[in-house]
C-alpha cells in the first residue's frame, strides 16, 4: 500500500477531538465550531442558523456532526439550508470530522458545523 501525505493548502483540517474540543490546524478549540477552508469561528449549535446560512454561494455541503450519536437535525433548519441551496450531510461529529477532511484535501466547497463529542 501507498501512503501519500495530504497538503491542505492555506485550509486548516480537523486534526483530533476529545471531550468538549476540537483541534484544528494544530490549535485547541472548546465547544463547537463552524469550519470552512478559510475560517473557524464558534456555532452555537441548530439554534446558530444565520451563520450557516451565511455560507450559501461560498460552499456546496455543509457536514453537521452531531456529538458522539448520529441524531436528526431539527427539520425547520434542514428546510432552510436546503431552501439556499446547501446540501445537508448529518452524521455524528467523529464521521463528519473525517468526510470534511477527505473532501477538504480534494479542494471541495465544503463546511462542517460540528458539535462536540
Amino acid at each position: 500500500m501507498q501512503l501519500n501525505e495530504v497538503t491542505f493548502t492555506q485550509a486548516r483540517p480537523v486534526d483530533g477531538y476529545g471531550p468538549g474540543f476540537f483541534r484544528v490546524g494544530g490549535e485547541v478549540h472548546h465547544g463547537a465550531l463552524l469550519i470552512t477552508a478559510t475560517g473557524l469561528n464558534t456555532w452555537g449549535g441548530y439554534g446558530d442558523e444565520t451563520n450557516l446560512l451565511a455560507l450559501a454561494g461560498k460552499v456546496d455541503v455543509v457536514f453537521i456532526g452531531t456529538g458522539a450519536e448520529i441524531a436528526h437535525i431539527p427539520a425547520e433548519l434542514r428546510a432552510s439550508l436546503e431552501g439556499a441551496g446547501l446540501g445537508v450531510e448529518v452524521m455524528n461529529s467523529p464521521a463528519a470530522c473525517r468526510t470534511y477532511n477527505v473532501l477538504l484535501s480534494e479542494g471541495r466547497r465544503v463546511a462542517l458545523a460540528v458539535l462536540p463529542v
